[in-house]
């Protein structure tokens, strides 16, 4: 959070001790999120029916090259019967392994579809468990635009780990159907050197693995920086298109501000790391071209080469020559999977570096902090709200009450006080558990649940009325209406069935009068505001005010806020101190992709 006049106790944050997360870490955190997936039968049905179809493709492919030899041996007889019946059986082989083709690419579209779903629901849920997003939103860089991670890379990794999976089983079963093979075809070869004969048992196998492991071995060497491009531009595409976002957002606020030449600069300087980042990645991409290119050219004639000295020699005809290479294509082909496809691993490993090291963050966030004392909430079976000894901690000091117990029974109307940089809504977000760190005690009101007004309400996506009524029990139209009219809304009565995007439709004084015409539809027992009445005018506290003691008289209502703004509506007061003198939050090792030190969360959580 950018440092402002205005704000509470800002502060920078601190440098983070990172450890990084290892492939192994965040393989086994996909594996645990696909394994407890409500979809992890489908995918895995649809996993058995690719590995059918592709060893079946294999027998095919198998046939296919058993073929070569009377299909080429009939042509070099001129055998026109021959060769009529070899394609006969060509057009046989060929149908079913369209066929195959065709259920193959159907299956391959289910498995990208099944595991997108399962690894989106996932962080879906593990980010909205409560408070989560909160603590992550303001945990450092891992935090930082999680819709990318949710969306973007979560879809990049579905379809690279089918593409690339599918791919590597494919090479596998089929280096496994043609090795055999190509070891028999090439049992046979003898080399005739000056009156020596020379016989390599298995010889076009040793050679099609020595090229592809040669060619292996470069293109890992020249392609391993495309690991860390690619991942350093999926950064810099989130960072440009939040920039994008925020501009677009705030439009109106720029033209008042004639900002348009400052958020072009801005616009201009993302981009520019966005290109930065691209160039990077081509730079080396152009690198790997040289080997992966060089190598396609050389294969082409490569398996004919290999086999030549023994065909010249007459060892073999030219049917059982097409044979040995079309086998050696095949296991050639095999194992260049890594070659073909070192373009694809990196930007594989980027992507799951990113979503699994947020998944990391995500469950590591209830974790945090071990070595940090925290605030005890527990439940007062005597119905009242208690803080004993409280003690906030934050990087520049503690944030308590005046006085050290403090009890507010059921009923209550209390003003909660304190000078600016006090830090008022940190002792909100610790009342609501969303700020853990410090000492003593918080006790809640047993079996109640408060209502937490904060000053800028959420309203979710739908209509009016799904935003009144979010969550609860229905309630009448009537009464919605009459609500409404109380906080002088009631133009909107007409319009409960509508939906729109209410946080843009209304001013920030109507978003805060449509909150508390949600409150008292919700008719809570206890109710806590954070400086949400602070900014109404006189009239229209007096309004709100009036609303409340009709429809919540029975209900203990604590404002924390900048003054006394109703003494008559809240008799009790308390203030808020910070001791400046305490000890700041100490730094903790956390490993990379999970959450930094509470220095830094503690800054970004500092109050505007």
């Amino acid at each position: 959070m950018a440092d402002h006049p205005d704000v509470e106790g800002s502060a920078k944050p601190a440098a983070a001790s990172i450890e990084a997360s290892s492939l192994s870490d965040q393989l086994a955190t996909i594996k645990l999120a696909l394994g407890t997936s409500p979809i992890r039968k489908h995918l895995f049905w649809a996993c058995v029916g690719i590995v059918a179809v592709i060893v079946a493709t294999s027998i095919g492919q198998v046939l296919l090259n058993r073929w070569n030899e009377p299909f080429y041996d009939a042509l070099a007889r001129r055998d026109m019967q021959g060769f009529l019946h070899q394609l006969l059986v060509f057009a046989a082989i060929a149908g079913g392994l369209v066929v195959l083709n065709v259920g193959q690419t159907w299956l391959d579209q289910m498995i990208r579809l099944k595991l997108r779903e399962a690894l989106t629901l996932d962080l879906i849920g593990e980010w909205m468990r409560p408070a989560r997003a909160f603590r992550l939103a303001n945990a450092g860089a891992i935090g930082v635009n999680p819709d990318q991670r949710l969306q973007q890379d979560a879809g990049h990794l579905s379809d690279l780990s089918t593409g690339l999976g599918i791919g590597l089983l494919q090479s596998f079963i089929l280096l496994v159907s043609f090795v055999g093979v190509l070891w028999s075809l090439s049992s046979g070869f003898v080399f005739h050197i000056g009156g020596y004969s020379l016989a390599i048992p298995g010889y076009m196998v040793w050679a099609a693995i020595l090229y592809a492991g040669t060619a292996s071995w470069l293109s890992w060497l020249v392609g391993r920086p495309l690991i860390r491009f690619n991942s350093d531009r999926y950064t810099r595409e989130a960072e440009l298109r939040s920039s994008v976002v925020r501009v677009n957002e705030n439009v109106d606020a720029i033209a008042l501000a004639h900002g348009e030449a400052d958020a072009r600069r801005r616009l201009e300087l993302d981009l520019g790391t966005v290109l930065g980042a691209m160039r990077r990645i081509y730079s080396a991409q152009i690198n790997l071209s040289w080997v992966t290119d060089t190598y396609g050219w050389i294969t082409v004639v490569a398996p004919i080469l290999v086999a030549s000295p023994v065909y010249f020699a007459g060892d073999i005809s030219f049917g059982g020559l097409m044979m040995a290479v079309g086998a050696f294509n095949q296991v050639h082909a095999s194992l260049r999977w890594f070659i073909n496809n070192i373009g694809g691993i990196a930007d594989w490993r980027a992507t799951l570096m990113r979503v699994a090291d947020f998944r990391i963050a995500l469950v590591e966030t209830d974790v945090l902090h071990d070595t940090e004392e925290r605030i005890t909430i527990g439940e007062n079976p005597n119905g009242r709200l208690t803080f004993e000894n409280l003690e906030i901690a934050s990087r520049d000091g503690c944030t308590k009450l005046a006085e050290p117990h403090v009890e507010i029974r059921a009923g209550e109307r209390v003003m909660i006080t304190g000078d600016p940089r006090a830090g008022k809504t940190l002792f909100f977000r610790a009342i609501a558990g969303l700020w853990p760190w410090g000492s003593g005690r918080i006790g809640m009101p047993a079996g109640e649940v408060p209502a937490f007004v904060p000053r800028k309400p959420y309203f979710p996506l739908g209509t009016l009325r799904e935003v009144l009524d979010h969550a609860d029990a229905a309630v009448s139209d009537a009464e919605i209406s009459a609500v409404l009219a109380e906080v002088g809304l009631g133009r909107l009565s007409s319009s409960l069935d509508r939906s729109a995007r209410w946080e843009r439709e209304l001013s920030d004084d109507e978003q805060r009068l449509l909150a508390f015409a949600r409150l008292v539809l919700r008719q809570p027992k206890w109710v806590i505001i954070d400086e949400a009445l602070d900014t109404f005018d006189g009239a229209t506290l007096r309004r709100v005010l009036s609303m409340l003691e009709a429809r919540l008289a029975d209900a203990a209502i604590l404002n924390i806020g900048r003054g006394q703004q109703n003494i008559e509506f809240f008799p009790r007061s308390l203030a808020i101190v910070k001791d400046i003198e305490r000890p700041a939050l100490k730094p903790v090792r956390v490993r990379a992709g999970a959450i930094e030190p509470p220095p830094a969360v503690a800054a970004a959580y500092q109050e505007t």
